[in-house]
């Protein structure tokens, strides 16, 4: 055995030896193909730049630019339409039961005002106001805390009936959850307070007197910033206010009649965020639209509204929308012809065009809630048919209509 020691030393040095040799051979082959593939690499870059003359080589260099600009525009195309499919606001408000009332008594849209002067359809008890402009729309901007009321004929009289509706859209700034807006139901400069507990409305939230409301947290418009749109309904005694699709108060008895309209808007002096209101309707009338239809033959719903020359559907008509749903799937004998109404505003062929497309998108909508679409006819009557005077925002208001005619 211990001759035979040293032999099995020697051999395993020797194997260990060859071993790495051997590794050290194959390297160097290795190393010598990566650094022929390097240059070959090179060589191919320098033919290719040698075979382009400096004016291919601009010629390919603009050409790469204008794919660049084609594929980003594009994408900025896609985005667009993504983001006009994905957030069609009136499909998501499959809930909302607010219904203006009937007949429009008070309607101020900013049409024609001029920036930086008082709003002319309005009055004012305290603060400073002016007109402006907030992403290219006119609004009313609240330049100090506030009190405004519309100006109307014998204001110190009480001109809300008993039953009517108030809207509203209203701003609110980022990061601050206690900007609020408030409506008092008298005309603060005017009449004297009725003992109405102020309605004020938050971005997620409303409250009046014990009465307090939060906007679901499951609900689809959750914000931190931005439009909302405030809908407030009373009728003889009871008042429901909505936050964009969301019911947010239900008084059952209010105990105090309404007699007019102030609403007041805040500043915040530390950081310079002032309030914005804009698109403001006061509507008398609240006869359930059942009623309306046996009574009359038809239901006139001046709430349905399109954006301005567009057949494009405003979130807040969804209220009559889901009610003549409800009502046809109830009914199942009632048949309408849905017709489209405009105000005088532009030219006569366009009108009757717009219309016919407003109340196809009326249609289509009723057939995408699941009414079967042979129950269903269009007509667009254009201008030709006004139920109010053409030169005042509240006649305006008033033929803007859609009209659902039993057939």
């Amino acid at each position: 055995m211990k001759t035979l020691t040293p032999i099995i030393i020697a051999f395993i040095l020797a194997f260990s030896f060859c071993t790495e040799s051997q590794a050290q051979i194959k390297n160097p082959f290795k190393k010598a193909q990566r650094e022929a593939e390097k240059k070959a690499n090179k060589e191919i870059d320098k033919g290719i730049e040698k075979a382009m003359s400096p004016e291919e080589e601009e010629q390919a260099k603009q050409e790469q630019q204008q794919n660049q600009q084609q594929e980003q525009q594009g994408a900025e195309e896609n985005d667009q339409s993504t983001g006009s499919e994905s957030k069609p606001l009136e499909l998501n408000w499959a809930g909302y039961d607010f219904v203006p009332g009937d007949e429009v008594f008070f309607e101020d849209n900013l049409e024609g005002e001029e920036n930086g002067e008082f709003p002319s359809r309005w009055d004012i008890y305290s603060g400073n106001v002016e007109n402006a402009q907030l992403g290219g729309e006119n609004v009313i901007m609240f330049r100090e805390y506030s009190y405004i009321m519309p100006f109307l004929e014998n204001p110190e009289k009480p001109y809300l009936p008993e039953v009517f509706t108030l809207e509203f859209d209203c701003y609110y700034n980022k990061g601050e959850s206690y900007h609020n807006y408030t409506v008092l139901f008298y005309d603060k400069l005017n009449q004297n307070s009725p003992n109405i507990s102020e309605l004020s409305v938050y971005i997620n939230k409303a409250s009046m007197g014990t009465f307090e409301g939060k906007y679901p947290s499951s609900g689809m418009n959750q914000k931190e910033e931005g439009w909302r749109h405030i809908a407030v309904s009373f009728n003889i005694r009871s008042l429901k206010v909505y936050i964009d699709d969301a019911r947010v108060i239900n008084i059952p008895n209010l105990k105090v009649k309404p007699t007019g309209i102030s609403i007041k808007g805040e500043y915040n002096q530390y950081r310079e965020k002032y309030s914005y209101i804009k698109n403001i309707r006061l509507a008398k009338g609240g006869v359930k639209l059942y009623d309306r239809m046996l009574e009359d033959g038809k239901i006139v719903a001046t709430g349905i509204r399109f954006d301005v020359g567009k057949a494009t559907l405003k979130p807040e008509s969804m209220g009559i929308i889901n009610t003549i749903a409800e009502m046809m799937n109830e009914h199942p004998e009632l048949n309408f012809s849905i017709e489209g109404h405009t105000d005088s505003d532009g030219d006569p062929d366009a009108n009757q065009k717009l219309s016919e497309a407003r109340a196809n998108t009326v249609m289509n909508k009723l057939i995408s809630m699941g009414i079967s679409a042979d129950r269903l006819s269009i007509k667009g009557v254009g201008e030709s048919n006004p139920i109010g005077p053409n030169n005042t925002a509240e006649g305006k208001a008033n033929n803007r209509r859609v009209e659902f005619v039993k057939i």
